[in-house]
């Protein structure tokens, strides 16, 4: 705080955090692969509608994107899979050769067919044109066979509604395809020895996730490239395995969570040996394909991001020692980490680090940034709010954790004796986690004057099995206390106002702020951007990848339907009554369907609960350009503002309220 600052109360700082600025960083980041000196990742762009683009970085620095711009009367190439609804693993790359997936938007059907691009060349489809049928992801380069290896979805032979799922090889040079194994629901990460003899994959089947259970299996690859002698090697349905690797010398190295927490493991003839243990997540939840945690620089030496207290580091391992030691970066959110030799190349990003691909030398052991998502100019560093650890007791004699975020400002103080109003966000899934690195978003609201807390209520990663898998059968409930809990917390210790508590949320994260607003009475009032309010019409209505995880969740639905009814707010509008809410509508959004959300407020305006509705193109997680990503984030201050009485800074556009909830 300046000498001079000026007292104005919370919510009425000026900040010049706009969300004309904020919703111009739209650039995502993602799936990194490495080819010798060159490293390759895409690039996820807003402005181009979304498209997913592969870029390519030379050892002599040039970058150039590798899929053609779009172009006149033609669909854009973009790398992205659609397998399990997920995707992931869209694209590889081997000795300058890339194969991707590609997904035309806008046309009559996803194209999802495999093509092989050279750099400067037009992509060439290497598999037929199914109409979307078949779908692949997860990919790699089987060089001695000249073919790629990847999970293909089948759906022209449809099982219960579900599509088929087999590991398959694919010719890079023909449309030759062949099943190399099949049978189970789900598969994922096929991945060969350096020899090229051995392959190990992951499979598991309904109603388990993948980290609640799965199993690695390993086979013998003949000649012509048939599997041979598959056999179990780790795994089962209550142990979850993650990112199965191989060394230099060809010994396979895993990440388990069969000690509680997800170590590294290899395989040493048939036993399993722990390579490292620690209080600690190397692995996570595989919510898409092609994630990976940990790579080798060297024969003995491993790079791995790690989790601890659900915040990522980065450490070095010698395998050979059995030597860890930690890595000093600004980076506590560590993902898609690859090797080159004596290097690591990972997306990261810090409390002050935008998202960014990141280039670390083992040598020096400095990171240095090759492409960020968003740039951070000094002037702004003062007004950053960093996070700070929350944890706290909950029920059922629990402990929950959370991030708070204090509000921040270096020129502005809040009159004498107020506290301000406070965000509880919760993070999607619900089997995911509240990440420290930069948010812009989070940044917009603490620069005005709020108090923001993100929780990593039970069921979150980065806190162990036990603490992950202690939602099931508690969903709904103590997810709900969770967020009530920490927002409680922060007003028992005097840091923000009992009577401005707030919640939003997105997909999984507004079920759990819609759920806050039916059953528990502290909040003044919520947002919720394409929240679940229908857990049953969720469950009928899930893609391939979730259809049982509300079993898992609840319980199976025959079984659970009453369970399903009682946990959904849409069926119990008038507990809405008690505060306004704000809904946030993608028109795309497909988990959740506009016409679900607009017949939602119909219902509450109809009970007499004031409601705001936005709807905007794209999907309300992810905007799809800067006017819709601005509008979507000046509302809902504007909302805030009307709800609480506040006096905003500048001028907003004012949100119309029906019925009018007053102030």
């Amino acid at each position: 705080m300046t000498l001079a600052s000026r007292e104005a109360p919370y919510g009425a700082w000026k900040s010049p955090l706009t969300a004309e600025l904020i919703a111009s960083q739209s650039l995502s980041l993602g799936e990194v692969a490495v080819d010798g000196d060159d490293v390759y990742w895409l690039e996820v762009r807003a402005n181009e509608g979304g498209r997913h683009v592969i870029v390519r970085r030379t050892a002599e620095g040039t970058h150039s994107d590798l899929l053609p711009a779009p172009a006149e009367g033609r669909a854009p190439y973009s790398a992205r899979s659609l397998v399990y609804g997920r995707g992931g693993g869209s694209f590889t790359v081997s000795e300058g050769r890339v194969v991707f997936v590609n997904h035309a938007s806008g046309g009559p059907h996803p194209d999802q067919r495999l093509y092989r691009v050279n750099p400067g060349r037009t992509p060439v489809p290497i598999t037929p044109d199914t109409g979307g049928k078949h779908r692949y992801a997860d990919l790699s380069i089987d060089r001695a066979r000249n073919r790629v290896l990847c999970v293909r979805e089948d759906w022209r032979n449809l099982q219960e509604g579900q599509p088929r799922i087999s590991l398959v090889a694919v010719d890079i040079d023909g449309q030759k395809q062949t099943v190399l194994t099949q049978g189970r629901d789900f598969y994922s990460s096929p991945v060969l020895s350096p020899n090229g003899r051995r392959m190990a994959w992951l499979a598991w089947d309904y109603p388990s996730m993948p980290w609640d259970g799965c199993e690695l299996w390993v086979a013998d690859v003949d000649e012509d490239g048939t599997l041979r002698h598959a056999r179990l090697v780790a795994g089962g349905s209550t142990e979850s395995i993650f990112q199965p690797e191989w060394s230099p010398q060809g010994e396979l190295y895993f990440v388990s969570d069969r000690n509680n927490w997800w170590n590294l493991y290899r395989l040493q003839g048939r036993n399993v040996v722990p390579v490292l243990e620690r209080r600690a997540e190397f692995g996570t939840a595989q919510w898409s394909l092609g994630m990976s945690t940990y790579t080798f620089i060297s024969p003995r030496h491993v790079v791995c991001a790690f989790n601890e207290q659900g915040q990522w580091k980065l450490g070095r391992l010698d395998v050979v020692l059995g030597q860890f030691s930690e890595l000093a970066t600004p980076y506590t959110d560590i993902c898609h980490v690859r090797g080159g030799f004596a290097t690591a190349y990972f997306v990261g990003g810090g409390p002050e680090q935008p998202a960014s691909v990141v280039r670390l030398d083992m040598e020096s052991g400095k990171p240095h940034v090759i492409k960020a998502s968003s740039t951070v100019p000094e002037s702004l560093l003062p007004y950053l709010s960093r996070p700070e650890p929350l944890h706290y007791p909950t029920t059922e004699l629990g402990e929950s954790h959370a991030w708070y975020y204090p509000p921040t400002h270096p020129d502005f103080r809040a009159p004498a004796g107020e506290k301000p109003p406070l965000l509880i966000l919760s993070h999607g899934g619900p089997t995911g986690a509240a990440s420290t690195k930069l948010d812009w978003t989070i940044q917009y609201f603490t620069s005005r004057g709020f108090g923001v807390v993100d929780v990593n209520h039970r069921g979150s990663t980065g806190h162990g099995r036990d603490y992950r898998l202690s939602l099931y059968g508690n969903f709904g409930v103590m997810d709900v206390d969770d967020c009530a809990n920490a927002a409680l917390r922060l007003v028992q210790e005097g840091r923000v106002d009992a009577r401005r508590l707030v919640a939003r949320g997105a997909g999984m994260g507004g079920y759990t702020t819609l759920s806050l607003l039916a059953f528990r009475d502290i909040l003044r009032c919520g947002t919720s951007a394409a929240g679940v309010s229908n857990l049953e019409s969720l469950a009928e209505n899930a893609e391939k990848f979730e259809a049982h995880y509300l079993d898992q969740l609840l319980g199976p639905l025959l079984e659970s339907r009453q369970l399903l009814h009682d946990r959904s707010p849409a069926f119990h509008l008038d507990n809405l009554k008690r505060s306004p809410l704000l809904f946030i509508q993608g028109r795309q959004d497909t988990r959740v369907p506009s016409r679900e959300t607009e017949e939602l407020v119909r219902k509450l305006r109809a009970h007499g609960v004031p409601t705001a509705l936005l709807l905007i193109d794209g999907e309300a997680q992810s905007p799809r350009g800067t006017p819709e990503a601005r509008k979507a984030l000046e509302t809902e201050l504007a909302f805030y503002a009307r709800v609480m009485g506040l006096s905003l800074a500048d001028p907003l556009e004012p949100v119309v309220i029906e019925p009018s909830s007053g102030s």
